[in-house]
């Protein structure tokens, strides 16, 4: 009786445990050997250690990098998790295709086992239903509003990528959205072509719509300087813009 009782304990302990989350190790990632120059260059003003550390990214996540350009987050993100986790990063075809993009995507991938790039139109965003545990959009979401033919971008309603993302985030993950903030006022459509810029009011909106929970805010990058009226390319302002971070989760 006294064997049983301790084995009904013992389970009944190991049923109640919950292992503690580990942060994920952001700053090994940006320290990791082979990272390309120009990245490291990006680091200063993109604060990829205080932004992942207060989203909330762990060890063991698998993660989305949407619109993942050439790869500056998907690689930090790849050792940040480590070999447990993994991290999977879509381009639209005009940046999927593009060489430049295309090898510095083959050098991530080397570099890194865990990762995988794939690309797929925009108007058929095709990802896995309740596959990530973290999302992030760093500085593309305004390009739903945005059509290009030189970057094969058509005219396509952002409702689709916000509902792209909530089937494809598990039931409890967390979406990040960073993106350039615009001066309230403008119809967004003609923001984005004009400045590529979004106001936040818009971004949380379009996300709590697809069914996301706001979970906060961030000033970590945001700069008053930036009075918000230039085009995000112009050299007086590139790389030093006004930027909202905002966290969001999927209910369970």
């Amino acid at each position: 009786m006294l064997k049983r009782g301790l084995f009904a304990l013992a389970l009944s302990l190991s049923i109640g445990f919950t292992a503690q989350a580990e942060p994920a190790d952001v700053a090994a990632g940006v320290a990791a050997s082979g990272r390309p120059d120009a990245a490291r260059q990006l680091d200063e003003v993109r604060k990829p250690i205080e932004v992942l550390n207060w989203l909330g990214l762990e060890r063991g996540d698998r993660v989305l990098d949407y619109f993942t350009g050439n790869g500056y987050y998907a690689e930090i993100m790849a050792k940040a998790v480590g070999p447990q986790g993994s991290v999977t990063g879509w381009n639209s075809p005009g940046f999927g295709t593009n060489e430049r993009v295309r090898t510095a995507l083959a050098g991530i991938r080397e570099r890194n086992p865990n990762t995988a790039f794939y690309h797929t139109p925009t108007t058929a965003i095709s990802l896995a239903p309740n596959a990530y545990d973290f999302v992030l959009l760093h500085l593309v979401y305004h390009d739903a509003y945005w059509e290009s033919a030189q970057f094969n971008l058509p005219r396509i309603d952002p409702n689709t990528v916000t509902a792209a993302v909530f089937q494809a985030t598990k039931p409890g993950g967390i979406v990040a959205v960073i993106d350039h903030v615009a001066a309230p006022g403008r119809e967004t459509r003609a923001e984005v072509e004009a400045t590529h810029r979004i106001d936040p009011a818009v971004v949380r909106a379009d996300f709590e719509r697809a069914g996301f929970v706001f979970d906060g805010e961030s000033d970590l990058l945001r700069n008053p300087q930036d009075d918000r009226s230039v085009n995000v390319f112009e050299p007086s302002i590139r790389g030093r813009t006004d930027r909202v971070v905002y966290r969001f989760r999927k209910p369970r």
